[in-house]
């Protein structure tokens, strides 16, 4: 396949609204050992702890909250570099939990990562041109002079000059090494691209570039997004549907606007009333919630609800035995709701 054919060849084989991704009860939990010579596990962090959610093919689910929920695990655990302790994850018909080596190689060229820090993500010593030619050579993709035209092609769809190629990454900006680390993940032509965190590490005037160069490419060449953020403004911008997350658990689940016009959960309504609002008359006027304490730690969770050790209900709280479970309250709306944690 030419790279020019690419653009119109993903278009034919997307179908929009179909289940690309589906993960069910899927734990990710790390082991914790003691002892110098006889290692023996004490404890689990459970870094992720039963998620269930579906990404249509064609769309941007943003996954947002606190640091240390476990939205980068959930991204790598899908992708298979964390293997899942349990539950499933479907990728376009396939079990990836069920398939290794050569197989799940094979798939790794329809799901790739966009990293956060574009400055540690980068070889040094590998030359543009090198590093997004690595994954191509990988799985022996275009030769010769078609891997020189698809390179080409590349730097320019990520708004990169093409002289740039034998250049270092010292040599970049921040903005501009993360255009080359969106190039190297859009080299293999993959379906799903798992984006954690790509514009944290940037100013903001580059954040709304590098925004604004992913919505151009998902809509070319037909991609599906996760898009992993602790900024709900950013959040907002890019998703079709946002997932809230917190402590390894999936609070709300809803469509962008509908979320942020209509939020159930007490913690999700904590995370937009720190959104700060240009106008300073509705600023001074609206309710800004507190959260108390600090986010428990995932290797001792609460029992129950995980949020009911800061929910704003305080003593009044009656979930400590049963872990409540995604809820549809309106079309497409879900909330993982208990007596303490339901807003007023």
């Amino acid at each position: 396949m030419t790279t020019q054919n690419l653009a119109a060849n993903a278009e034919t084989t997307a179908k929009p609204g179909e289940t690309l991704l589906s993960v069910e009860n899927m734990k990710m939990y790390f082991p914790v050992t003691s002892g110098l010579f006889l290692q023996r596990k004490v404890a689990d962090v459970k870094a992720v702890d039963g998620l269930t959610f579906d990404v249509k093919r064609g769309e941007t689910l943003g996954l947002v909250g606190e640091s240390g929920c476990g939205k980068s695990t959930t991204g790598r655990a899908i992708l298979q570099l964390h293997r899942p302790t349990e539950g499933k994850v479907n990728f376009d018909g396939t079990e990836l939990t069920e398939i290794k080596g050569a197989d799940l190689r094979r798939f790794r060229r329809r799901m790739q990562m966009i990293f956060q820090d574009p400055f540690s993500s980068l070889n040094p010593r590998m030359s543009v041109a090198q590093i997004i030619s690595e994954p191509l050579a990988i799985h022996g993709l275009y030769k010769g002079a078609e891997r020189k035209e698809r390179l080409d092609y590349i730097l320019e769809a990520v708004g990169l000059n093409p002289t740039f190629a034998k250049r270092y990454p010292h040599e970049f900006s921040g903005g501009q090494r993360q255009r080359i680390g969106i190039g190297r993940a859009l080299a293999v032509e993959p379906d799903f691209i798992v984006c954690d965190e790509p514009v944290s590490a940037l100013d903001v005037s580059i954040q709304a570039q590098v925004i604004n160069l992913l919505e151009d490419l998902q809509g070319e060449f037909g991609l599906t997004y996760l898009f992993i953020a602790h900024d709900l403004s950013v959040v907002k911008h890019i998703s079709d549907r946002i997932a809230v997350m917190y402590l390894g658990h999936i609070v709300e689940l809803a469509e962008s606007n509908e979320l942020y016009n209509n939020p159930v959960h007490a913690y999700t309504r904590a995370l937009l009333s720190a959104i700060p609002i240009p106008d300073p008359r509705i600023e001074r006027t609206r309710e800004r919630i507190i959260l108390e304490g600090d986010v428990p730690s995932p290797l001792n969770p609460p029992k129950g609800c995980v949020f009911r050790t800061r929910c704003t209900k305080g003593a009044g709280c009656k979930c400590s035995d049963t872990v409540p479970v995604l809820t549809e309250v309106s079309t497409g709306h879900y909330v993982a709701n208990c007596e303490c944690c339901m807003a007023a």
